[in-house]
């Protein structure tokens, strides 16, 4: 099975791009990384087509038998550059298959919305996002380490193995 994650995250070091390498580097997903990744600010212009950053994102979300989405919440919502990389996409990339969906919050009550949110995305590109959603707090990551802790890992896992399921 072909899994990409994408970082949805645009700052260089923040919890969301931990949660995202470590599922790459965990279930061998492909990594597309928002924060050092160079796409414009979607327009909607016919020549946004032709950008080789446009193309490549459209060819690997295609060719992947399932997507991990993993957000931050801001202001309640996803983040604006996991929305433009979704902007740029569509129904051709995504049309049945299934999608994962993860938040990283600050703490307290966060991360539920931004999870809303994407799944009314997900339903506008015709993609099948899966059940099982997760929201991680600031105490699931080991930051020196670029890792999750151990009942963090075991949420992925379970995660994991329904988006497998769901592309079964």
């Amino acid at each position: 099975m072909k899994f990409v994650v994408i970082n949805g995250s645009p700052r260089k070091h923040g919890r969301t791009g931990i949660l995202a390498r470590f599922i790459s580097r965990t279930y061998g997903a492909r990594l597309i990384d928002l924060s050092a990744h160079e796409l414009p600010l979607f327009s909607g212009e016919e020549e946004q087509n032709d950008l080789r950053s446009v193309q490549g994102l459209r060819q690997v979300v295609k060719e992947a038998d399932g997507v991990i989405l993993t957000t931050p919440e801001y202001h309640s919502g996803m983040s604006g550059a996991l929305k433009n990389a979704i902007d740029f996409l569509s129904s051709e990339q995504f049309k049945y298959k299934p999608v994962a969906l993860m938040s990283v919050a600050g703490g307290g009550k966060g991360g539920i919305n931004s999870l809303n949110g994407m799944r009314i995305v997900m339903r506008g590109v015709y993609a099948n996002a899966i059940p099982k959603q997760v929201v991680f707090d600031p105490h699931c990551f080991v930051r020196e380490e670029d890792t999750l802790i151990d009942d963090a890992a075991k949420l992925v896992a379970e995660a994991m193995e329904e988006l497998k399921m769901y592309v079964r």
